[in-house]
């Protein structure tokens, strides 16, 4: 059998030893998902209404083209919409009334409100309700800036103008404002859940990044790669990405920021000395991770991470540092940009800032803070300010001369973390030393 062959072999026939969180059968995602569904439309949806200054928010899809807000408010055994599905939410002024201009109820959350016999034509029966209620602002998602929150079609805008009475056409206005909170604001429920992500997704990463996976001068980057796509389904899981893993090494190539993005060989083979990056993720409870960790290949005789591979990483956990360190509510994402890249400077160190909220969607609504192909100011989802109760990537990296490699390298790191309003803090810690392959046999000595 070829070597490649039989390290395939041997790889997806590990039973891994890891002990991961307890990862919950279908139902009981179900459960999990309406419970928390509930809490959001029972105490956040009515708090961001008032704030926002909204008081009718109308959602519009139709199947297999849903609206990326509905997306996220469809009960668990709603996997898509149905024909054409609306949600109105009225503040009444004591309460937010949830409506479904559909046949029939959508879960336990939203009342059917179509009668045929009254309104044959569903967008009559839409109208009938937006008169009944008359709003003083109807908010529909429409966005410039935010996909997430531009989910209303041109078909659907169209034919519900079509039918809209004049005196109620003046009171549109974007709820974009009002979709991107939504999304980005993370309850007390998720958060205890989001523990559990960031724990199962540190702990693949952990495992592909050990001796378990990877035999040098065998493996590939690539069949790292597809070992963590694999045991993210075996373990139940879904990634909303494809997962990269990249080397850095000591040789004449100069490292090119944009082949890790697009440019990355795919089968390139691990070698002693190389030091290994991963950007990975998975999807779980409709939350999302994103990290990006570094593994070190010891050379024979190496018994641990050289020196200067161990203060290069630190410049990166520094960069992270001059990012959170600049939180605040109410500054936008550009000014925190700017300040954080004005303190990396002071401190010497070469840092790149490229982090996006993280939620829902891996690229999440949000505050952008910086780009990484661009370090100045972000149009639009740069200007959005912070607020509290919001999740980040912590994405970013530290250019650093080896002179032991005679070469510049990048520290790429990415951790998710949470910010309360006031303090931030990693939902699942960072690393802050490089994996080491193999890891240190503590029985064994010199």
């Amino acid at each position: 059998m070829k070597a490649a062959a039989l390290f395939l072999f041997l790889v997806f026939s590990i039973t891994a030893s890891a002990q991961y969180p307890t990862i919950l059968p279908e139902r009981q995602r179900a459960a999990v998902i309406d419970e928390i569904l509930e809490d959001r439309m029972d105490n956040l949806l009515p708090k961001l209404m008032r704030e926002k200054g909204v008081d009718m928010w109308v959602i519009i899809s139709r199947e297999y083209n849903e609206d990326p807000i509905m997306k996220t408010m469809l009960p668990a055994v709603w996997l898509s919409a149905r024909r054409r599905t609306i949600f109105v939410f009225f503040d009444n002024g004591t309460n937010v009334e949830r409506l479904a201009i559909a046949r029939y109820d959508v879960g336990n959350l939203l009342k059917g409100a179509w009668d045929l016999n009254t309104h044959p034509d569903q967008w009559d029966a839409l109208v009938a309700a937006i008169e009944q209620k008359n709003p003083k602002k109807i908010g529909l998602n429409f966005s410039k800036y935010y996909a997430h929150a531009d989910g209303l079609t041109f078909t659907e805008h169209g034919e519900m103008m079509a039918k809209m009475p004049e005196k109620f056409k003046s009171k549109i206005v974007s709820a974009a404002d009002l979709a991107v909170s939504w999304l980005e604001t993370r309850t007390d429920q998720e958060m205890v859940l989001y523990e559990q992500l960031g724990r199962i997704s540190h702990q693949i990463i952990e495992e592909a990044f050990s001796e378990k996976v990877i035999q040098p001068g065998v493996t590939s980057t690539d069949d790292v790669v597809w070992w963590m796509r694999q045991k993210v389904t075996d373990l139940g899981l879904d990634t909303w990405f494809h997962p990269t893993v990249d080397v850095q090494r000591y040789d004449p190539e100069n490292f090119d920021h944009l082949r890790t993005f697009s440019k990355r060989p795919d089968k390139q083979v691990i070698l002693a000395g190389d030091l290994l990056h991963c950007d990975f993720g998975i999807t779980y409870l409709r939350l999302n991770t994103d990290q990006q960790e570094h593994a070190y290949v010891l050379r024979p005789g190496e018994t641990e991470i050289p020196a200067y591979l161990k203060a290069a990483y630190q410049q990166g956990n520094a960069v992270q540092d001059a990012l959170t360190n600049n939180f605040k509510v109410g500054l936008s994402g550009n000014q925190i940009l700017e300040n954080a890249l004005a303190q990396t400077k002071k401190e010497g160190i070469d840092g790149v800032i490229y982090t996006h909220p993280i939620g829902f969607h891996g690229h999440a609504a949000g505050p952008t803070i910086g780009m990484w192909d661009n370090q100045g100011k972000t149009i639009g989802a740069g200007d959005y300010l912070m607020r509290p109760n919001t999740a980040y990537s912590i994405e970013l990296n530290a250019s650093v001369r080896l002179e032991e490699w005679k070469k510049t390298i990048r520290i790429m790191l990415e951790e998710d973390g949470y910010y309360d309003g006031k303090t931030f803090r990693y939902i699942d810690g960072r690393q802050k030393e490089i994996f080491q392959i193999p890891r240190k046999a503590g029985h064994l000595g010199q």
